[in-house]
């Protein structure tokens, strides 16, 4: 019992360091997308862009029968910090 636990946990450990990785590639991506856009003034926020993403990652986490609730509120959660980066970088180049 205890040697089965250990494997899920070190499955659990593996999946949330990618998971880590993932997201650092994300945002360093859209970092670049938020100096993009601070450099020919776009709004930091694009609405609509924001909806059809999140429409998409419902869609996915549907067939990968993955709460979609779950899936929008942590979708949610990273647009709001990359909205913040891309505010940062257009005051950044604003000096």
């Amino acid at each position: 019992m205890d040697d089965q636990l250990s494997r899920y946990r070190q499955s659990i450990d593996n999946i949330d360091a990618a998971l880590v990785y993932m997201l650092a590639e994300r945002f360093k991506v859209t970092k670049a997308v938020g100096e993009l856009k601070a450099t020919i003034d776009l709004p930091a926020a694009d609405p609509d862009r924001e909806a059809r993403q999140i429409e998409r990652l419902r869609n996915l986490a549907r067939e990968a029968n993955l709460d979609p609730e779950f899936s929008e509120k942590f979708l949610r959660f990273i647009i709001e910090e990359v909205i913040r980066h891309h505010q940062q970088a257009k005051q950044d180049s604003a000096v």
